[in-house]
């Protein structure tokens, strides 16, 4: 069975050759090279007129890169999980805790013996 005789084969909506002239010329370019506590070596592409980042992220490791090959940032340091127990105790004291406590005990005996329901 042969297919429509319409069609043209190989080629899709919108597909030529494209030529700088079709598209414009390509903007100067530059290769710079971002290095990694861990020695890996990134190279992006910038136009020469763009600002250069500082800081570009790793796509091995995901630490930050700098352009020093020598003076790679350091690693990030990552905090563990603090509960809200460990803010808490941040903020306040053995003796403000205590009294804090202490000052809700009283309001909640005093609730009791006027009869109220404590859920």
């Amino acid at each position: 069975m042969a297919g429509s005789g319409g069609a043209i084969r190989g080629s899709r909506v919108g597909a030529g050759p494209m030529g700088e002239a079709e598209r414009g010329e390509s903007a100067p370019r530059q290769r710079i090279v971002f290095f990694c506590a861990n020695g890996h070596e990134t190279a992006t592409v910038f136009a020469v007129e763009a600002a250069i980042p500082e800081a570009w992220d790793c796509p091995r490791c995901g630490l930050p890169t700098s352009t020093d090959v020598n003076n790679p940032p350091p690693p990030p340091k990552i905090e563990p999980y603090k509960t809200h127990l460990a803010y808490v105790k941040e903020r306040r004291s053995e003796q403000e805790a205590a009294q804090i406590l202490e000052e809700a005990l009283e309001r909640l005996r005093a609730r009791r013996s006027k009869g109220e329901i404590i859920f």
